[in-house]
């Protein structure tokens, strides 16, 4: 079955962003190995009427320079970015997040879900948390307490297209495919990610035996995702890649 390791193809993740800040994209940033992580977007930390305008400029301006040394996979920069941010906004919930997805990047577990239970102790209203703690706990093979964590994303966030893929990839990791087929069709009704979400639900149906189900997907994945590789959709291309891959398991057969 597909594990957490070797399928590295998950939508890429997204840092969370104060909305006095910098307003959501949909571009990407730092990705796990195989789960899709994200930036908070939501207000975080103090209020803004108790931090004064000069100093929400100067937080805003920080978090933009950590924000783009995480998506150049400078991590140790973006870390002491974050880390600075902290110093000046120690009840950030979006910085701590933050900062734990990019502690994750880097394969430093223990800060990174220190980080996250921190954040969600300052808010535990902020769905993108329990997402990336989510992929925390199904990267340490924590598979049903990462299904309770995407549950509490979606809770907070019916429209978190991540957290539903994340939840279909580990109910697939069980071997639980009817339950993961429901978190891709829930996912499809958001207009975004459409080729990561026929991607995964092709692969969950080519695992359970449904052939032409699974190629249908397939087709449609390759016809969603970039056919030219640039900096901002790298990870896609390299789904793209390994769908075809996924494919031509299926139709070699038929042409033997």
């Amino acid at each position: 079955m597909d594990t957490h390791s070797s399928n590295p193809y998950r939508p890429t993740p997204r840092f969370h962003q104060p909305k006095a800040s910098i307003l959501s994209k949909p571009a990407a940033s730092l990705e796990k190995s195989s789960q899709s992580e994200t930036i908070s977007i939501g207000q975080g930390g103090a209020p803004p009427s108790q931090v004064p305008s000069q100093g929400r400029e100067l937080q805003a301006n920080l978090r933009q320079q950590a924000l783009a040394e995480a998506r150049h996979g400078n991590h140790a920069d973006a870390i002491a970015l974050f880390s600075k941010l902290l110093e000046q906004n120690p009840h950030s919930a979006t910085d701590y997040n933050n900062r734990g997805l990019v502690y994750f990047q880097c394969r430093q577990l223990e800060q990174a879900i220190a980080d996250y239970n921190r954040a969600i102790e300052l808010n535990p209203n902020l769905d993108s948390v329990y997402n990336n703690r989510a992929n925390y706990y199904a990267h340490q093979g924590q598979l049903l307490q990462a299904i309770l964590d995407y549950d509490a994303a979606i809770d907070l966030n019916p429209q978190n297209v991540r957290a539903w893929i994340n939840q279909g990839i580990t109910f697939r990791d069980l071997q639980m495919h009817d339950r993961a087929l429901e978190c891709f069709d829930a996912a499809l009704n958001f207009g975004r990610l459409e080729g990561h979400i026929y991607a995964e639900r092709g692969r969950t149906y080519h695992l359970r035996g449904d052939w032409n189900c699974a190629i249908a997907d397939y087709y449609r994945a390759m016809n969603s995702l970039p056919t030219v590789e640039d900096p901002g959709n790298a990870r896609s291309m390299r789904l793209r890649q390994q769908v075809g891959g996924w494919l031509n398991e299926l139709l070699s057969p038929l042409g033997n």
